[in-house]
């Protein structure tokens, strides 16, 4: 993020967890010549299968739009051409942690600085510690629910376990990408190596 202009906390991450096989569906209707806007509509169409047919189903796909939005063309189609299922996993954590400030922040000020400190371990009270101390100084953080952000934390910790962020009983996992995937990520956004556990050694530049 550059200094010029701060992104918002948004915090619609609330819907099922990871989402990857309809991610993945979605990007693939995606055309480089239309916009996310098209692909959505073509998405609620029924150009997505793997979704029932109920009142959430819009929801779940601005979610996955807003998600997959934040990928380049390349990146579009490796998930959708070329990745393994562990690449297309890494590639959807990224995309989350683009789209989602407060995502972005849990990978790299709880996560990573965990992960270097040999603290492996990922207690769900990290969520509440770090989430308090953003809310102390934004209005729209403070104003969330005791449900609504149990609800957060639970979607978040599912998503890092669908994503092989961590364990089923939530411990730091070192991150595997491909070395193409790696290649690609250090040349185009080095950045973004900070939001996986131990690619990164200084956490990036954010």
């Amino acid at each position: 993020m550059n200094g010029a202009s701060v992104q918002p906390y948004k915090m619609s991450f609330a819907v099922g967890g990871l989402l990857l096989n309809e991610s993945v569906e979605v990007a693939r209707l995606h055309k480089p010549s239309e916009s996310w806007d098209a692909t959505l509509r073509l998405a609620l169409g029924g150009g997505v299968t793997s979704l029932p047919k109920t009142a959430s189903r819009r929801r779940t796909l601005r979610e996955i739009v807003n998600r997959i939005s934040t990928l380049d063309q390349e990146e579009l189609d490796y998930l959708v051409l070329a990745a393994d299922r562990s690449d297309q996993q890494a590639l959807l954590w990224l995309a989350t942690c683009r789209a989602y400030r407060f995502v972005r922040e849990f990978a790299t000020e709880v996560i990573h600085e965990r992960f270097i400190s040999f603290q492996f371990d990922l207690p769900l009270e990290s969520f509440d510690v770090l989430f308090a101390a953003k809310a102390e100084w934004d209005e729209g953080l403070a104003g969330i629910s005791p449900t609504t952000r149990a609800k957060l934390r639970q979607v978040l910790f599912r998503m890092m376990r669908e994503a092989n962020v961590i364990t089923d009983d939530n411990r730091i996992l070192s991150a595997y990408v491909s070395p193409r995937l790696k290649a690609m990520l250090a040349e185009r956004s080095p950045r973004d190596l900070a939001v996986f556990p131990g690619l990164s050694r200084d956490g990036g530049t954010l």
